[in-house]
């Protein structure tokens, strides 16, 4: 599978390079997210604007980043999908569950706040 990996301090930003997120790609992208999360990042962003398919074992791999970052209290965030992608996760109704943006910026961003309201949320315990 070709895919880089960008650690910072708050999150990591792993982008596919695969136009397909199918039953060939999904479990070395599972085995990433797990990598990653053990390592300590509770934040995952997953860039998936060269990705043109996905199926269901695709869908599960973003499920398995979804349910590692929400149990160390992180975000899990796709950016970048396209039509195609977006009607799966709708279909699926995995829109309700995940949390999805255009951009990684935006991502950033999002994190970075959720980043924030933890701190604050600790100081007023």
């Amino acid at each position: 599978m070709k895919f880089s990996v960008d650690k910072h301090e708050k999150y990591v930003l792993i982008k596919l390079n695969e136009s397909k997120l199918n039953s060939l790609v999904s479990p070395q992208l599972k085995s990433e997210l797990i990598l990653s999360n053990t390592e300590g990042q509770r934040n995952i962003i997953l860039d998936m604007s060269g990705v043109k398919y996905a199926d269901s074992s695709g869908l599960s791999s973003l499920l398995v980043g979804h349910r590692l970052c929400k149990n160390a209290d992180g975000v899990f965030i796709i950016t970048g999908i396209n039509e195609a992608v977006s009607r799966l996760i709708t279909i699926s109704q995995l829109d309700n569950v995940m949390t999805i943006v255009p951009k990684v910026e935006e991502a950033i961003d999002l994190i970075f706040m959720e980043e924030i309201e933890k701190e604050l949320r600790k100081e007023i315990k």
